[in-house]
């Protein structure tokens, strides 16, 4: 397990990954959740799962057996482990030293908001459509309102989104119509391209049988120590160039910590085409070039990263990574990696991570 904390007292935050290896039992995976949770006390307030959908009802169970109840909000996509485990990770932020309050939409939970004393958090996962039958673009369009709504029984909007993460279902067969859903989402909403979210957009089942799921971060600001700003990638064009309503970066900045959000991010060259088609290591290579360039831009370098998601099109281009991160010195990075689809069917792999910065005062 990988395990960063994150010190701005009173309050700790908790960045924990999982990745499953070959013999772990999904029993075995929980307890040493639990096991954390319990010396940190601490609340989770966001979990990521990734495995097979045939796989979600036994960790459920798992999960209520070592956790109790399960009243946070749960995003589950459906990728194939990459270590023949039973499932490919967890993904989990916790928080401890302040109240956490559980948002519910009929009967069901959807979120959980805390406040740190610098700006207010709003988690939401497992969002999706009521109408799971309808065409997928209408799932779409019906998921983005339902985050507006579930934003609006936290107090806050869509212009306070900083992160998405997008799961589709079959979504190279859609991935077009789902971009128009969104811009045209943001457009309604008055963002423009400058002030969008971070975000990843993979493939991936969910266990509703719906065409998407989302989770999102939305963060409000008490004052002026703390701010949002966009972050551009120094190697890549902007995605609107192409047509996707993202953000390569976002950073989170506050009088203690900042966080750098970093997109999900693959080989892309600058003039928004696929490079090194058909060829995993030199995707992989140019994509941690890219996120690299990106860490650097704002001080940073991957020692710092709390969190990071790896997604390949195959499970058998694992290793093609775990030999970059063994030639970078990188074997503890806190990834979780996954095989599930990318947004071009020439794209072998994507990577997303979150890194920290400390100011004055906070600690790791």
């Amino acid at each position: 397990m990988a395990f960063v904390a994150l010190e701005h007292p009173p309050i700790r935050e908790l960045h924990l990954s999982l990745q499953a290896k070959g013999g772990d039992s999904i029993g075995e995976l929980m307890e040493r959740l639990a096991n954390v949770l319990e010396e940190n006390r601490a609340t989770v307030v966001r979990q990521f799962v990734f495995g097979p959908i045939i796989a979600h009802a036994a960790t459920m169970e798992a999960m209520r057996r070592c956790l109790g109840e399960v009243n946070w909000p749960v995003t589950w996509a459906e990728g194939g482990s990459c270590t023949g485990a039973p499932i490919s990770g967890m993904q989990i932020h916790a928080i401890s030293g302040t109240p956490v309050q559980t948002l519910t939409c009929k009967g069901r939970i959807i979120g959980r908001t805390f406040d740190d004393g610098e700006a207010k958090h709003c988690l939401l996962g497992d969002i999706g459509p009521v109408r799971a039958r309808a065409a997928a673009p209408d799932q779409a369009r019906e998921t983005f309102d339902n985050l507006e709504a579930a934003l609006g029984l936290a107090g806050m909007t869509v212009k306070d989104v900083r992160r998405t993460w997008l799961f589709l279902d079959d979504i190279l067969s859609w991935y077009g119509p789902f971009n128009a859903a969104r811009s045209a989402f943001f457009a309604r909403n008055e963002l423009r391209a400058g002030v969008f979210p971070a975000s990843t957009g993979v493939g991936g089942r969910n266990p509703h049988g719906a065409a998407l799921a989302l989770s999102t971060w939305a963060v409000s600001p008490h004052n002026r120590a703390t701010r949002v700003q966009m972050v551009t990638s120094p190697m890549q064009c902007p995605a609107i160039a192409y047509g996707s309503a993202f953000s390569r970066a976002v950073e989170i900045v506050s009088s203690h910590y900042s966080h750098l959000l970093v997109s999900g991010t693959a080989s892309i060259e600058p003039n928004g085409r696929t490079a090194h088609v058909g060829d995993i290591r030199r995707q992989i290579q140019l994509t941690m070039q890219v996120v690299g360039t990106i860490l650097q831009s704002h001080g940073r370098n991957f020692a710092d990263v709390t969190r990071a998601t790896a997604y390949f099109k195959s499970a058998s281009d694992f290793p093609q990574f775990a030999a970059w991160c063994n030639q970078h010195d990188l074997r503890e990075l806190p990834v979780v990696a996954a095989c599930c689809d990318i947004c071009r069917p020439e794209l072998l792999f994507e990577i997303e991570v979150d890194a920290i910065g400390l100011a004055a005062g906070g600690s790791l």
